[in-house]
C-alpha cells in the first residue's frame, strides 16, 4: 500500500513558489502534538525536553525524578519518536 500522506508531504517540501527554499508546513501530527503538549499539567517531578530544538516536536524526552518512595533520587529518561504519519497512523 502506498503511504499517501508521506508522498504528499514530500511533494510539499519540493515545491517552491518564488524559487526560494521551500517552507515546511506543520503536519497535522505536529499540530496535534503542539496542542497536547501545551495542555499538559506535569507534576514537578516530571519535565519534557526537545533535544532537536522546539522546531522538532516529533522527537522529545520525558524525564522523571521521583521525590518520594523507593525510587526517590532516581532519574528516568524516556525518549519518544513520533511517526510523521501521526495521527493518521498509530504512534
Amino acid at each position: 500500500m502506498i503511504k499517501l500522506f508521506k508522498v504528499k508531504e514530500n511533494q510539499r517540501e519540493t515545491q517552491s513558489a518564488d524559487g526560494k527554499p521551500p517552507v515546511k508546513k506543520q503536519s497535522s501530527g505536529e499540530l496535534r502534538l503542539q496542542k497536547d503538549i501545551t495542555e499538559l499539567n506535569l507534576p514537578k517531578s516530571c519535565c519534557i525536553s526537545f533535544p532537536d530544538g522546539k522546531d522538532s516536536l516529533m522527537n522529545f524526552e520525558v524525564t522523571i525524578k521521583p521525590g518520594e518512595g523507593y525510587y526517590k533520587g532516581g532519574k528516568f529518561v524516556f525518549s519518544f519518536q513520533v511517526s510523521p504519519l501521526y495521527p493518521h497512523d498509530a504512534p
